[in-house]
Parts: structure tokens; sequence; C-alpha cells
């Protein structure tokens, strides 16, 4: 079997750039319906994560995050569309007495429950209105805000259950020497960011945006999930997977044996989509398909989501975009 996945990696990695290839791919918008609720209550426009607690059929049972918020939101998925649901509160952090936003950046589903994944990163700064010193304890608190791990049941009646003891990665991360000198720094000073997370066989993936390594190499930190939530033996493990310079992981997901790896530009600048195919045991991927030419697509939507539908189809959702402008996109 998995000679057979290799092939067909190989495969799609010869094609993949081929206009013929590109021209075979079908898009399709998937519409909303209710209300994504993100910042100050309007449509989102930061969808960062979605996942359903199964991978075949419809309805599924769904959980969406947009990243300025503290909340998630149940979301039914059916064939050609979603339907918006009820929203979750995740966590409470305050400073001066406003509430900090978990940064929420990714969602997996695994054994019966939603994990929430935030950024553990420095707070998005553009302008730079904070300064190192005189804001240092606002940046602290939004770090420690945006380095938890929520953990999500919801009862076949739609009732949602939130632990109240959350999981962190921070720990995790000390412990690798190639990710904790990038930890609290900006994203545009090649600073850490988690942007994916996929879970199976007690396994927890966090895929990285940032740092960037030499030789276009992302990260991704593969823990215990057991371990982080009993305190005890992580099993850690770092893979630095070669998508491409300047190029780091947006969204992960798993896809029967295999992690479908969402790829786009580290920094904030424009730059190519691609998705890949990855083992989830070793440092080489495949590349499935490049979002450059697909109708919808291309390269000017920011895509930060990526489930699997089926086979050979997935969808894709877009930060920037109301209520994440959901393409569901089938490979030939």
């Amino acid at each position: 079997m998995r000679s057979m996945h290799v092939l067909a990696g190989c495969l799609l990695a010869a094609v993949f750039v081929g206009p013929a290839y590109s021209a075979e791919v079908k898009a399709e918008r998937w519409l909303a319906e209710g209300k994504i609720i993100g910042k100050k209550d309007k449509k989102a426009e930061d969808v960062s994560g979605l996942s359903c607690s199964t991978t075949a059929d419809f309805p599924r049972t769904c959980l969406l995050i947009d990243d300025n918020i503290q909340a998630a939101q149940i979301i039914t998925l059916e064939d050609g569309k979603l339907l918006a649901g009820a929203m979750v509160p995740l966590i409470s952090n305050t400073f001066d007495g406003k509430a900090l936003e978990l940064d929420g950046e990714g969602v997996a589903f695994a054994d019966g429950a939603f994990y929430v994944i935030g950024s553990h990163g420095h707070p998005r700064d553009k302008d730079h209105e904070l300064d190192p010193t005189n804001d240092a304890a606002r940046i602290a608190a939004h770090i420690a805000a945006a380095s938890q791990i929520a953990k999500v049941t919801v009862a076949t009646n739609g009732t949602a259950t939130v632990e109240t003891t959350t999981l962190s990665l921070a720990k995790a991360i000390q412990d690798q020497p190639d990710l904790k000198d990038f930890a609290g720094k900006r994203l545009e000073e090649n600073g850490l960011t988690i942007e994916g997370i996929a879970i199976k066989d007690d396994q927890l993936f966090a895929g990285f945006r940032g740092p960037l390594f030499p030789g276009g190499h992302a990260a991704v930190l593969a823990v215990s999930l057991e371990g982080l939530a009993t305190g005890g033996d992580l099993k850690s493990h770092m893979f630095k997977l070669p998508i491409g310079e300047g190029i780091g992981i947006r969204d992960l997901a798993w896809d029967g044996d295999r992690i479908l790896v969402l790829a786009g530009p580290g920094p904030d600048t424009a730059g190519v989509y691609t998705v890949f195919s990855w083992d989830g045991a070793g440092d080489t991927v495949a590349p499935l398909v490049s979002l450059t030419g697909i109708p919808d697509a291309g390269d000017n939507r920011k895509a930060e989501v990526i489930l699997p539908l089926a086979e050979k189809k997935f969808l894709i959702q877009f930060d920037g975009e109301k209520e994440g402008g959901a393409l569901a996109v089938t490979l030939p």
C-alpha cells in the first residue's frame, strides 16, 4: 500500500504543474447559511480552522474557528453548504479588562473531541504599535492567551462542552533547539507561529507558518497527545518539510493514511499556495496541486483551511473573505 502511495505521489509531482492537469481540476463554491461569526459579531473574515467529526457522508458535525475571537462555532456541513450553528466560548483571557483572542489557527478531531490550537506566537502588529519594552506585559499576555489548545466535545443534541484544563505546546517548543529561539518574535522577523493541527494515533502534529528554515523547509512538531494531557513524556519530534523558499504551513488535515499539507507564503506577502501529501513519518512530501490557475482560488486569495471531503476532493477556506469563501476542489 505504501509503495502505491509513493508511486502516486511521484506521478502527481511530475504532472501537477502542467496546464492539462490544472485545467482538469474542478472548483465549486460552497455557500454559508445562517451567520458564521467573527470579530464584533460581524460575519467572520478571518476563518482559520475547520474540522469535522467524520470524513465520510453528510451531514457532518464540525467546529470552525475565526482567529480574532475567543470562541469557536459549530457548523453542520452538508454537501454543497455550511450551516452556521451555536458559538462555543473557549477561553476567557483578558488584559486591562479587554478580552484577548485565542488566535485560533487550526482545528482537529480525534477520539470524540475537537482540539483548537492557538498560534503560540507574538500578536499580529503590522504597524509596530506594540513596543517590546513598554508593552512587554501586554505582549506576554497575548502570547499566553494564544499558547493554548482547547478541547471541545459536542453531544448528539448539539451541546458543546469545553474542558477546563487547557493544553499547550509552549514547553515542547522550548525543548526544541531549532524552535525556541524564534518564540515570541514577530512574524515578519521569522517569528514562531502555528497555523495547522492534525491528530491521529495519539500523535498531535502542529504545522508552523514560521520560522522558516534554510533550503525551503518548514517545521512540523509532533508530540504525544497523552503525554500532553497528562504531563508525561511528550515524545517530541520535529520534521522539516521541503515545501519551498519563503513558504510556510497554513493548515494540516489527516486524509486516510496521509496528511494534507496546505502551504503558502510565510510572511504577509503574495505567493504560491500548494497542497502537498505527507505520510506523517518522514521529511519528504509530494505536491498534489497548486492553487494557481484554479478558478476562484489562485494566489490572490489567502488559503487558510483545508478539509478532506472525499477521495481527491477537499474544501478550502480563505483568510480575509467573508465567512471563509469556501471552495470545494476536486482533483482528476
